[in-house]
């Protein structure tokens, strides 16, 4: 029998929570079904996916900005594709691409399409008018799928409260494995003086991560110590405060690295997030057993006060994402 055709889509290939879900996905289930990926933007993703021998399909227009003629090339450049590879499944992630993939599959006559919301996008910082635009807009994309996957308790009772969608919209949360190793961290505490108290981040450097508060919060507190871990478009941002606040020694970038050869660096783990679906990084810190600070947004409760992390892991996720397909 052929194998059903799988073909997920995201806005950036770059690597964060968005793009880590797309790449677990898509290698858990290459030997069950055909799978491929489509994607905006260059970057780690895409290279780890060529690297695992997935087929990828990158759609030159497609962007995270908003910008009429390239939303309307990235659409006639979907609905080519959709109509060339003949997907069984179209499954939709990051707002931007979900809202043009959506309409581009529906028109194309895509069987299925699933869209997972990874934390609802209008909970961003921005003027009430950009707000209501960005709710009606992923109301749209969740109204054009056939199934809705929120990562969270959180953004599914938000997603109840939508017109039309409540029905057909199920939680399923990230996963890791549970089993995974961690290194000793060495890589982040030989940049710290021996015995320094060290506070750890591990997140894409942009305004949603908010590693400005720790930044800050250091300059308050000639004892602490603060380790950056990630890139992203910020990172010319985070440089230039740090630097202004005298904290080169005490405030480090790190770049990429993984969070199992980070994680047992730190002390303490702090998410100073200001918006936030489910955080993997904040699993894989409770799974290492670091006292953990953050802010209670999103998914970020249902993480700290579970019990254990029986829930949260990759084979429960890929199972019941499985089952939607």
């Amino acid at each position: 029998m052929k194998a059903k055709k799988i073909l997920f889509l995201i806005t950036k290939a770059n690597w964060g929570g968005a793009q880590r879900y797309v790449f677990d996905l898509a290698t858990a289930l290459r030997n069950e079904f055909d799978i491929s990926v489509a994607f905006g933007q260059e970057g780690l993703l895409a290279k780890k996916l060529r690297e695992a021998q997935i087929t990828t399909f990158p759609i030159r227009a497609l962007q995270r900005d908003v910008s009429i003629s390239s939303d309307v090339k990235s659409f006639l450049e979907l609905m080519r594709l959709f109509r060339v590879e003949k997907p069984d499944v179209v499954h939709l992630n990051s707002s931007k691409a979900a809202g043009v993939g959506a309409l581009a599959a529906r028109l194309a006559g895509v069987p299925r399409i699933i869209f997972t919301a990874h934390g609802w996008p209008f909970w961003e910082q921005r003027n009430p008018v950009s707000r209501g635009l960005i709710y009606i807009f992923s109301w749209l994309t969740a109204l054009l799928s056939h199934k809705i996957i929120v990562v969270s308790d959180y953004d599914l009772r938000v997603a109840k409260k939508m017109p039309f969608i409540a029905h057909k919209t199920v939680c399923i949360y990230n996963g890791i494995d549970l089993h995974m190793q961690f290194g000793s961290g060495e890589i982040i505490r030989s940049a710290f003086p021996a015995g320094a108290h060290i506070t750890g981040t591990v997140g894409e450097l942009i305004k949603n991560k908010n590693q400005q508060a720790l930044i800050e919060e250091a300059k308050n507190n000639p004892s602490m110590y603060v380790a950056i871990v990630g890139e992203g478009e910020d990172r010319p941002v985070l440089e230039r405060k740090i630097k202004e606040c005298g904290l080169e020694n005490r405030v480090r970038l790190f770049g990429f690295v993984p969070a199992s050869e980070a994680l047992k660096g730190f002390d303490t783990f702090a998410l100073p997030s200001i918006k936030e679906g489910l955080p993997y990084i904040l699993i894989e810190a409770k799974a290492a057993g670091l006292p953990i600070v953050a802010n209670r947004i999103g998914g970020v409760s249902e993480i700290l006060d579970a019990k254990n992390l029986d829930e949260f892991t990759i084979q429960n996720m890929v199972e019941r994402t499985v089952a939607l397909y």
